[in-house]
């Protein structure tokens, strides 16, 4: 039976779970970086087609990790906003050391 989360705080822990493997959260981090970095190069050039590779860098860094390092499915198939929303704070979490890279 699949658990329901009501909030994210209860989730985020969860999600921790999914990311337990250092490459998986490297190719997070690194997919998350370049998502940033398209959107300021799209932005101040005014190029805004390279919006499209905002879901190839997401989706591709992120699922190589699952699929290939972390050996399970990205939560993202089940709870699509908790799993975005954990991208950004662990992202900010190892960031600021709070979790390792």
């Amino acid at each position: 039976m699949t658990q329901k989360y009501q909030n994210f705080a209860d989730f985020y822990p969860y999600y921790l779970s999914e990311h337990q493997n250092n490459a998986c959260r490297r190719l997070h981090f690194v997919g998350s970086t370049l998502i940033i970095f398209t959107i300021l190069y799209a932005v101040f050039t005014g190029q805004l087609m390279y919006l499209w590779l905002l879901p190839l860098l997401g989706y591709g860094f992120a699922w190589v990790g699952h699929f290939f390092f972390e050996h399970n499915k990205p939560a993202t198939f089940k709870y699509p906003f908790y799993s975005f929303l954990g991208d950004w704070v662990m992202y900010k979490d190892i960031l600021t050391g709070k979790i390792k890279f």
